[in-house]
């Protein structure tokens, strides 16, 4: 039962969950990171309040749009494959699937790494500690690198710090792939632009610099890439159905009790959603592959 305590718009949300769950469960049965530290953690940060909830899909255009990313970048058996600020290791899991010839994370924070450390085991895969602006690979390494959602939380100067690095590592015709925040439509107004970036960076306690999709492709090509793919998904990262989607229908009723039963992160994740619809036409997920230019 709902706290009587907590505001209309949070108990509406999670009162809606179990009833979405319900419907779920009725049908499956009827059919059989500027930068975080280099040491430790930030938990202040929006993405680590929701995976110390349990959740596991932390990029803004969810499982669908990581997919279509590993899918661009045709990653085969032959590849050296290259990932930027890997995280939890979610997307990377979803790349040593398709058997690379060696993956490398490179992981800025300490404690991440020693986590990942702990999941990636076997010859020709390894995590770097490491600022992806400066990943100490040598030149011409990769035939695949990505990165997401962390872009989007560096300055433009940095952005281009991070793309001018992955287009020193890759292979000619190395393929680079991005899933990030995007603002829309194309001709956003800078004071609209301004304020979702404040809002933001005040939800989520991260300096989140989204860009159009015009601006994510100028970056790329800028630094010496041609753009191969474009994709986009709403920016639906707490909205019921895509929770459902990305965890799986037990996962998702962990994630609701944990929820429920720390109020402090309620009150943060709730924060976070109210940003995220407050500006639902202006904010979305967009995946780019480009090729690098020889």
């Amino acid at each position: 039962m709902v706290s009587r305590g907590l505001p209309r718009d949070q108990k509406s949300f999670l009162e809606s969950i179990p009833r979405t769950l319900g419907s779920r469960l009725s049908i499956q049965l009827n059919l059989k990171s500027n930068f975080m530290s280099n040491t430790e953690m930030n938990t202040k940060q929006g993405h680590w309040i929701l995976a110390k909830m349990g959740k596991k899909v932390l990029r803004p255009g969810g499982k669908e749009l990581t997919q279509k990313l590993i899918n661009g970048l045709g990653i085969n058996t032959e590849d050296t494959v290259v990932e930027f600020a890997p995280g939890l290791g979610y997307t990377a899991a979803l790349t040593l699937k398709k058997s690379p010839r060696s993956y490398t994370g490179v992981e800025l924070n300490e404690e991440a790494a020693a986590i990942l450390r702990k999941k990636i085991v076997g010859p020709n895969k390894n995590i770097i500690i490491g600022n992806a602006s400066r990943s100490t690979l040598q030149n011409e390494y990769a035939d695949k690198v990505y990165g997401e959602a962390m872009l989007t939380m560096n300055a433009d100067h940095r952005k281009s710090e991070i793309i001018k690095e992955a287009h020193r590592i890759l292979k000619k015709d190395g393929l680079y792939g991005i899933h990030e925040l995007c603002l829309m439509p194309n001709e956003i107004a800078k004071d609209t632009k301004q304020e979702i970036q404040k809002e933001l960076a005040n939800a989520i306690k991260v300096n989140a610099r989204p860009l159009t999709n015009n601006e994510w492709s100028s970056l790329l090509e800028a630094e010496g890439f041609t753009v191969l793919e474009v994709g986009n998904n709403p920016m639906h990262l707490l909205e019921k159905k895509r929770v459902l989607d990305d965890e799986g229908f037990f996962r998702t009723l962990k994630i609701v009790f944990n929820i429920m039963t720390h109020p402090k992160a309620r009150q943060r994740i709730m924060a976070m959603r109210k940003v995220f619809r407050k500006y639902e036409e202006h904010l979305g997920a967009v995946m780019i592959i480009a090729k690098k230019n020889t």
